[in-house]
């Protein structure tokens, strides 16, 4: 399995995966023409040449090696909100308090804010149902921080990941059904679509602007706000273990929690680094599980491999290893060991 920029060719098999996501993964929309335009904006984010980071989309795809079949995806935006405005709702706190009564009452509410304006996302992410497990999860979600790491000057200083709300078998959102029914007046899955085709124009044309207060809401939407679908959870896991962290935001469609940490504070870009290879025959004692990517931009491609401990700034890899990374002898890799 590899991790590498999605291509053209790639379009029929990514169109079958977006049939399978159900509601909710906006970036990956049920559109061929929509899909198709996400490729061409990837393959010209690849092309860019140094510069300030835009809303321009890197998009990776998961190849089974064996069959050349493209069984997932991920991707991340260099910096949101640059042309089009990122809209999420913040959670606030007021207090209000009667001295002549001697009540007192903290009260939530929700204001619409552009505040991850310049930060980069990580979007995309899906996995075919029949590739889940054997590491296929991790290596599609980690390998985005390894080309990150890699190219720091093409993405803001903090990163953010919009995690999917919850939604029923039906995929009715309480939240929504509560909030954004009322104002667009459309299905969950109407808006979701319209959103995820990248038109966000009818949210600043829809959307109020005035405080929605967490109280006047049904008791099914509190009870799922910032929470994420149950079939997200291992993702939001893994982002956990990354260093993300729920900082008080929620998408404005389902509610569910929008996460982030500064790029630097991401452990896979801080605890990777570059070591030179030699091909050759790889130790098989003493080898540690690690995500390995090869240090090239367009032909980018990352693995997961069990590596032995580096000798000073070299390693040795296979290869069969090699092959896979598009790797030449004397050429450096970006590792980071588990």
């Amino acid at each position: 399995m590899v991790i590498r920029p999605v291509k053209m060719d790639d379009l029929d098999n990514i169109v079958t995966l977006a049939s399978k996501t159900g509601t909710g993964l906006t970036t990956l929309p049920h559109s061929r023409i929509h899909l198709k335009a996400k490729i061409e904006d990837s393959l010209a984010a690849f092309d860019k040449s140094d510069g300030e980071p835009m809303d321009e989309c890197y998009l990776f795809v998961l190849e089974d090696t064996e069959t050349g079949e493209v069984v997932g995806t991920s991707g991340v935006v260099a910096a949101v909100g640059t042309r089009q405005p990122f809209y999420t709702y913040k959670m606030n706190t007021e207090v209000h308090y009667s001295k002549s009564m001697d009540i007192y009452r903290k009260l939530n509410f929700l204001t619409l804010t552009n505040d991850f304006t310049g930060a980069s996302e990580i979007c995309t992410l899906f996995l075919s149902p029949d590739f889940r497990g054997g590491g296929n999860g991790p290596l599609l979600s980690k390998s985005r921080f390894l080309f990150m790491a890699q190219f720091p000057g093409r993405f803001g200083d903090r990163v953010v990941a919009e995690m999917r709300g919850y939604s029923d078998e039906n995929g009715q959102s309480p939240f929504w059904e509560c909030v954004g029914r009322h104002f667009f007046g459309v299905d969950f899955a109407v808006a979701d679509k319209e959103n995820g085709e990248g038109n966000n124009q009818f949210i600043a044309e829809l959307m109020p602007h005035h405080p929605v207060y967490v109280p006047m809401l049904s008791a099914e939407a509190q009870k799922v706000l910032g929470e994420v679908h149950p079939q997200t959870l291992p993702a939001v896991q893994m982002l956990y273990g990354e260093g993300f962290r729920k900082t008080g935001y929620v998408d404005i469609f389902d509610g569910g929690p929008t996460i982030e940490t500064p790029v630097e504070e991401v452990r896979t870009i801080k605890e990777s680094f570059v070591l030179d290879i030699t091909i050759g025959e790889m130790e098989t004692t003493g080898v540690t599980n690690a995500i390995i990517s090869n240090t090239r931009l367009q032909q980018f491609r990352a693995t997961l491999a069990k590596l032995p401990p580096p000798e000073g700034y070299k390693i040795t890899v296979s290869q069969e290893l090699a092959d896979a990374l598009l790797l030449k002898d004397g050429e450096s890799v970006r590792v980071r060991y588990y």
